[in-house]
Order: C-alpha cells, then structure tokens, then sequence
C-alpha cells in the first residue's frame, strides 16, 4: 500500500505536531513531578518554553518553522543524552523518552520539508533557467 504525496505530507505534519506536544508535556511533567531537581518542582520547568514557540508555526503549515526547529531540536536532544547518562533513575530513563522524541521530531521535520520542496511546483523550468 503506498499513500500519496499529500498523506505522506500530512503524516509527518501530525508526527511533528504529536512529537513536539510530547516534549513539551514530557519537559513540564519531568521537571514538576516526576523527577524534579528539587523537591515541589524547579526551575528547568522553563525549558519548555521555546518549544511552545514553533507550535502555531506547525499548525499554520510554515515550512520555515519546520527548517528551524529541525535544527532547535538538537539542543534538547543534547539535553537528553547528557541526562540519560548522568542522572538516577528514574530521571535517566526520561531522558531516554525525550531523546526518543527528539529523534522522531527531527525525522518529521526532515521528512516533511523534503516532501514539500520535492512536490513543490518550481516556477521557472530549468532548463529556460540555464
């Protein structure tokens, strides 16, 4: 079975929305109450916020957004594994899960921005360009 070019399209536009959800979710729920650096919460919870950033960008479409946050991704990425290996469980194994979902936010991005420009109409034809 093989979907077209607007599935595939769609698919990865949803993965990129479902994956970025999931770090921000994962990001607050982690440093609030699952295994804050300090007990009642801290600070780090703020990390989240740039990721709330590019959520309208997505849901609009922008393949801009998609160009950037394939590259913003990297730094919690970054985060993920320092912390999977030094922090205790069960801190190491959430880190785990945003390295996961860094991993599949990049795919999408890359996946999605490919599809697009590889589906886009080019304006001029090449070779009328040369």
């Amino acid at each position: 079975m093989t979907m077209n070019k607007t599935t595939q399209i769609n698919a990865t536009r949803w993965l990129a929305l479902g994956s970025l959800g999931g770090l921000i979710v994962l990001g607050l729920a982690w440093e609030m109450w699952l295994a804050p650096l300090r007990p009642g919460g801290s600070l780090l919870a703020l990390k989240v916020l740039p990721l709330c950033i590019p959520l309208a960008g997505i849901l609009k479409n922008r393949m801009y957004t998609y160009r950037w946050m394939s590259l913003l991704v990297w730094v919690y990425f970054t985060e993920g594994a320092t912390r999977a290996w030094s922090d205790k469980p069960p801190g190491n194994y959430l880190a785990m899960l945003e390295v996961l979902l860094c991993l599949l936010l990049f795919a999408a991005c890359a996946l999605h921005v490919r599809l697009r420009l590889k589906n886009a109409v080019s304006p001029v034809p090449i070779t009328e360009a040369i």
